[in-house]
Order: C-alpha cells, then structure tokens, then sequence
C-alpha cells in the first residue's frame, strides 16, 4: 500500500518536471523563428499516477501567458506530490517505531 503511494507521488512529480522543463523550452525558444510550442498533458494510469506524453504545438508561435501558467502549475504540482512524500515517509517511520 504505502509502496503504491511512493509510486503515485513519483509519477506526479516526473510529470510536474516535465511540465516545467516544456515552459522553460518553451521561454528560451520565444525568438525562435518557426518554434512550436511543446504541451505536455498527463493522462491518469489505471494502477494510480500518471503518464505523460509531450508534443509539438500544432502551429509555431509564443504564448508566454500560457507558459507562464504551465509553469506554476507545474511548481505547485511538484510541491505537493513532495509533501506526498514527506507524508508517506513518516507514515512508514511511524509504523516502523510501532513495530520495533
């Protein structure tokens, strides 16, 4: 059980690091000619957490608001699957004083 939760916090945060290395390329590449952009969508797994696939924009162009708002999405995704982990691993210290 507690290994399932290590697994599903593990996934959201590869998934919010992935959010956020596609806004920092996305940036750095604004005065790129002909960039498209690069979206990254999560889909839920049916064993718990989440897969992600990252894939061009259809058009090339900037959208800075957009990438702004991924960004702290990610940021605030990756804060709270490690508070996830902060959690699960007292649970499983606290388990571990019980059973000693």
């Amino acid at each position: 059980m507690i290994g399932s939760v290590f697994g599903v916090a593990r996934s959201g945060l590869e998934a919010a690091q992935a959010r956020l290395d596609a806004a920092a390329s996305n940036v750095a590449n604004l005065p790129t000619e002909g960039y498209r952009r690069v979206v990254v969508q999560a889909e839920p797994l049916a064993t718990g957490g989440v897969a992600v696939r990252a894939q061009r924009w259809p058009t090339a162009g900037p959208d800075l608001p957009a990438d702004e708002v991924q960004r702290r999405q990610a940021a605030l995704a990756w804060a709270a699957n490690l508070q996830v982990f902060k959690a699960a691993d007292q649970q499983v210290g606290s388990l571990l004083d019980v059973r000693a």
